[in-house]
């Protein structure tokens, strides 16, 4: 799986993930002569791919990020969400290859990923499926269904109505398929949708594409692939702690630029 971000710190390099989720400060935040953080689960970060949100703290940051070079304990690679000054500057200095803008949600410790500091991507080595979700609307009113426990993926939370995009489907006609597979909802051209996003389970990446269809009326018959529905409102889906991970926030984009 190929993720494109940002180029920041030239070069290339391989390695596990030690991931902080927090702001980091590399004053402070690690002994130079072993690599060890002093945070968190006090990981070693030497050779490893460091992947946090953005640097925060002193200038002197970026010195300690030198120190870390010289000592031979420098991490083989950044990845931030966000780059500032600090970390940019140490990474340059240090040639520890960088790359910004990329969501350091989609990783977990232990990945292995190759960073490529000059183009600006980052390949995760783990499954990536292709999906479309879509929103039904009716009289302000958000359709939800229920998974069952023993589902192949999100066992028993709560989600838009979703399916996998087969070989030879556009998004949107795996959109139409599933919606009728799953409530036989007939629907035609949405009203809006987004660009694709992810959401990490496990091992497995989704590569989601949302949809909107506002109805005048709907009356969901569900197949075996659900155990249940309801009609939330949308104050009722953020609230909801069984909604799959990411659908309040990306509904709440695809509401906005629908209008």
């Amino acid at each position: 799986m190929i993720i494109k971000g940002r180029a920041i710190s030239n070069g290339l390099a391989k390695g596990k993930v030690v991931k902080v989720d927090e702001p980091f400060s590399f004053l402070g935040g690690v002994d130079t002569k072993t690599g060890i953080l002093r945070i968190g689960s006090k990981a070693d970060i030497s050779d490893k791919v460091f992947v946090f949100p953005c640097g925060k703290g002193s200038t002197v940051g970026s010195f300690v990020m030198y120190d870390l070079m010289v000592h031979g304990k420098a991490p083989a690679a950044i990845i931030n969400r966000s780059a500032e000054t600090i970390v940019t500057t140490g990474a340059v200095i240090s040639s520890i290859p960088m790359v910004d803008m990329v969501n350091t949600d989609l990783f977990k410790e232990g990945d292995t990923v190759y960073v490529n500091g000059t183009d600006g991507t980052v390949s995760l080595e783990i499954a990536c499926i292709k999906t479309a979700s879509s929103a039904i609307i009716v009289d302000d009113r958000i359709l939800v269904l229920h998974r069952p426990e023993d589902a192949r993926s999100f066992s028993g939370r709560h989600s838009l109505v979703v399916g996998k995009v087969e070989r030879g489907e556009t998004p949107v006609e795996a959109a139409i398929r599933e919606i009728r597979e799953e409530t036989r909802i007939h629907v035609g051209k949405p009203d809006a949708q987004l660009e694709p996003f992810f959401v990490r389970e496990g091992d497995i990446l989704w590569e989601v594409t949302l949809f909107l269809y506002r109805l005048d009326s709907a009356e969901p018959v569900l197949n075996q692939e659900n155990t249940g529905f309801e009609w939330m409102t949308f104050e009722e889906v953020r609230d909801d702690p069984l909604m799959v991970d990411k659908t309040f926030e990306m509904l709440s984009r695809l509401l906005d630029r629908s209008g």
